[in-house]
């Protein structure tokens, strides 16, 4: 089966996230919604994005099912999409959920030429960057029953201390020495991952292939570290999407952190503001603050973007794609895309230099940095030209 998630308005409402991927390759929960729907469906997928993404995340041909890439999957409405025919589309309020069709329409076709299904259950959606690790520790359950179901977990070092029933360790997952306590929810830990000595964590909990946690770390409820990632300190219900580095002590909370991030020693995060409001956070469309209706929400931080020792990030900040931030003091809650500096002010991130940076970081995970990751930081580095008027 193929199976091709298309972009909505929530690609816009995303940002600076989804500057360089689809809303379907968002991780929530352990896995990202795109390998939700592959899982649920047994499908191949493809995606339906903004053409200078579509190199690197192409469409599949041959399919006639299209699902919205900001919806996470559970069996109600699986059994609802499942049910479509060619030529109807599920409608859930003013949303499209999915459709079926002889090939990718764009959305004001799907409402004038096929036939619309109500669906009135609830729904996950993903519509602004908080969502993801608010919904984080739920889709860690869902996720932790879909992958594990039927199957026993590899064998657990004696030398650690586990509390409850719901833990689950992948072939090649190590631990030792540490307390895991999945009284409140799952633990899992990938393929070939490894907690360190003297590390305590609760559950919902998600440590992915090739990841590791490092010694004494403390790590809290609705937390997920990406693949390829290693992690360290304090950490509460935040999501680090991958191939990132939070290595060391300092807190991180109410938090996503993207791909081929660094996190330098002692960086810490505000979650909550002190006298106890409802957060804001930046708003790209807008250009404005906007109201998450949330009293803790912390750092929100895109692809490629860097902190230095002991960076302070104030409560709701807003990191743009391959922002470099360093210095003492608070930077500002929107630090935009491709900036370099801190409190003391910024500069433009030069594009050739960002590329330097990148490929010795991609070098050090033996990844290539290739024509198309170029292209789309590129053309970032253009679509956020407005945002830089240092």
């Amino acid at each position: 089966m193929i199976i091709n998630l298309f972009d909505d308005s929530s690609w816009d409402s995303l940002r600076p996230l989804t500057f360089t991927r689809p809303v379907a390759d968002l991780r929530v929960g352990i896995l990202t919604i795109a390998e939700k729907w592959a899982k649920y469906l047994n499908a191949d997928f493809g995606f339906n994005t903004q053409y200078y993404l579509s190199v690197k995340y192409p469409s599949k041909n041959g399919g006639t099912l299209f699902i919205n890439g900001s919806v996470c999957p559970d069996n109600e409405l699986l059994s609802a999409i499942s049910g479509l025919k060619l030529g109807e589309y599920l409608k859930h309020e003013h949303h499209i959920l999915a459709y079926k069709a002889g090939q990718h329409l764009v959305l004001e076709q799907v409402k004038q030429q096929l036939k619309p299904i109500e669906y009135n259950t609830k729904v996950v959606k993903i519509t602004y960057p908080e969502e993801i690790f608010a919904n984080n520790p739920a889709e860690i359950r869902k996720d932790f029953e879909l992958l594990t179901k039927g199957r026993r977990s590899a064998k657990i070092s004696s030398t650690n201390q586990l509390l409850g029933n719901d833990i689950f360790f992948e072939e090649g997952a190590k631990a030792e020495c540490s307390v895991l306590n999945s009284g409140y929810g799952p633990i899992y830990v990938g393929k070939n991952a490894e907690i360190w000595e003297g590390s305590l964590i609760r559950g919902s909990f998600a440590l992915c292939e090739n990841s590791s946690i490092k010694m004494g770390a403390k790590i809290y409820s609705g937390t997920t570290i990406g693949p390829n990632s290693r992690a360290g300190g304090e950490i509460n219900n935040s999501v680090i999407w991958g191939n990132s580095a939070k290595g060391h002590d300092g807190y991180l909370g109410n938090s996503v952190l993207g791909e081929w991030c660094n996190i330098g020693a002692d960086t810490n995060n505000s979650n909550l503001k002190n006298n106890y409001a409802e957060v804001k956070l930046y708003d790209y469309e807008s250009k404005k603050m906007r109201n998450t209706n949330l009293q803790f929400c912390g750092l929100i931080m895109a692809d490629h973007a860097k902190s230095g020792i002991n960076t302070m990030f104030n409560t709701g900040t807003i990191v743009g794609v391959s922002a470099n931030i360093f210095g003492g003091g608070l930077p500002p809650n929107h630090i935009a895309d491709f900036s370099w500096g801190g409190a003391d002010g910024f500069e433009s991130y030069k594009l050739n230099k960002m590329f330097e940076t990148t490929e010795k970081v991609f070098g050090r995970k033996n990844v290539i940095f290739n024509d198309a990751e170029k292209e789309i930081l590129s053309k970032v580095y253009e679509m956020t030209a407005a945002h830089r008027n240092f």
